[in-house]
């Protein structure tokens, strides 16, 4: 068996691949459901990942806003 199989099989990594259903697909799903992921109107690989690339930072700062206003920094 290769490396990658008794990886698979290691209860850390179990518990880590739980993990990437919350913080990825759930975020994938999203992008897709809500903010135009599952269809584009544009044309080449250039335009595409410019999207892909602005929406997804988009994410990451609308999770920032909601993780900075629900936990504010103590002074």
């Amino acid at each position: 068996m290769g490396v990658a199989e008794d990886l698979r099989h290691n209860y850390e990594i179990k518990e880590i691949y739980g993990k990437r259903i919350e913080a990825i697909e759930r975020v994938v799903a999203d992008a897709k459901e809500k903010y135009g992921m599952r269809w584009s109107t544009l044309k080449g690989l250039k335009k595409l990942s410019m999207q892909a690339m602005l929406t997804f930072a988009a994410l990451n700062l609308k999770k920032l806003a909601t993780w900075t206003w629900k936990w504010p920094a103590t002074a």
